[in-house]
């Protein structure tokens, strides 16, 4: 039996270190959102302590099913009520640093599953 390798058109993560992470092997050194989609885009935000409401109100807008949000270089939480938006449209939030964030969003992506990642870079 010959096993062939699944192919996906769908964007990947193909590396990430302190302060920089890469989409399709082209570095980038801020944060990102990035969508099994095709979204690349930068987040508007360099630290943890930058993030508002805002910021996730404009996660919201985009039709995905999970939202995979990597909180920097250790496991943070923002306030619930800022992931309201998200949960009144039905769109689960999963929390990981970001290194995780960038496999958790690999897979999800690769399965087809329509995912947006919420990289903070810092």
């Amino acid at each position: 039996m010959k096993f062939q390798p699944d192919q996906s058109d769908a964007q990947t993560i193909t590396g990430y270190g302190p302060g920089w992470l890469a989409v399709n092997k082209t570095p980038h050194s801020h944060s990102l959102l990035v969508g099994s989609d095709g979204l690349l885009q930068a987040w508007n935000c360099s630290r943890f302590e930058d993030l508002t409401a805002e910021h996730f109100a404009l996660l919201a807008e985009q039709s995905v099913e999970v939202v995979i949000f990597g909180s920097g270089d250790k496991l943070r939480f923002v306030p619930p009520a800022w992931l309201a938006p998200l949960m009144a449209k039905r769109i689960g939030v999963e929390t990981m640093g970001t290194s995780a964030a960038c496999r958790t969003f690999n897979v999800l992506s690769q399965e087809g599953r329509p995912v947006l990642a919420a990289l903070l870079v810092e």
